[in-house]
């Protein structure tokens, strides 16, 4: 059961990869889009620390990158995506690899550096703003492999299937071909808050990702987007409820809901 379970993954896996074909206007739609929630589209956030958050964020994204010896229960996306650069052929610069750890310690000695504009914020800016297509380039290739991951998680065969559903649900026309809006509402929120995969991305063992999302979705709504949007908001409420007190997540809420909200297309 197990093989033939893994047969079907790795085949799905090829199918999908096979389907998101993006024209040049989608890629710039999809690369805007993000970027317009996770940075406002400005610049200066290219390259972001956030105040309550242990990590520095990076590109378009806002890809996660962790500084030496730390440690944190979110996945860490930055070297995934100079991964994926290296195999689309970027040569990296001398002083970036896969292994390198954000020269930061802390977010003093991060706004320090930002501030006097000194080399080594200013060469890590220029990487980061000379790249943004295959960033961009990134996202579309993790997304390939959301659906495949989600479902080697899962041991039901009917949830395997109904998450399945959803996901098609909302990434394709009923004619089955991609869906524009559909397409960025799955990869914003897998970039936003993962594929809800990770047994290290919950709070007393509940997640928030783009499974549990799917999972909660509103069968009886008449509408995919709304019912997305909603089920979104429903898990991350759960998530600040679940957070530790410390870190305060309920400051979030209110910039978290109104990216949920692009999801719907009468609040475009």
């Amino acid at each position: 059961m197990i093989r033939i379970v893994f047969i079907f993954v790795a085949f799905f896996s090829l199918l999908f990869a096979n389907e998101i074909t993006l024209t040049k206007a989608q890629e710039e739609y999809i690369a805007q889009k993000v970027w317009q929630n996770e940075g406002a589209g400005l610049d200066k956030y290219l390259i972001h620390w956030n105040d309550g958050e242990d990590f520095i964020s990076l590109g378009i994204g806002h890809f996660i990158w962790f500084s030496k010896d730390h440690t944190e229960r979110f996945r860490e996306v930055f070297p995934l995506v100079l991964e994926y650069m290296q195999k689309r052929g970027v040569v990296l610069p001398d002083w970036l690899n896969v292994q390198s750890d954000c020269p930061w310690s802390d977010k003093a000695s991060f706004m320090r550096s930002k501030t006097t504009q000194d080399a080594t914020y200013n060469r890590l800016f220029d990487f980061i703003d000379s790249t943004r297509a295959y960033q961009a380039g990134y996202m579309v290739h993790r997304l390939q492999r959301a659906l495949p991951a989600m479902l080697e998680t899962i041991d039901d065969m009917d949830k395997r299937t109904l998450i399945e559903e959803r996901f098609n649900a909302i990434l394709l026309n009923s004619d089955g071909n991609i869906n524009e809006h559909g397409l960025y509402i799955l990869l914003d929120y897998v970039n936003f808050k993962g594929e809800g995969t990770l047994e290290s991305e919950r709070y007393n063992g509940e997640g928030w990702g783009l499974l549990q999302v799917l999972e909660h979705m509103d069968a009886n709504s008449s509408d995919r987007f709304q019912a997305f949007s909603d089920s979104a908001k429903a898990m991350l409420e759960r998530r600040i409820k679940n957070s530790p007190q410390g870190r305060g997540e309920s400051r979030w809420r209110a910039g978290w809901f109104k990216r949920l909200d692009t999801y719907i297309l009468d609040k475009q």
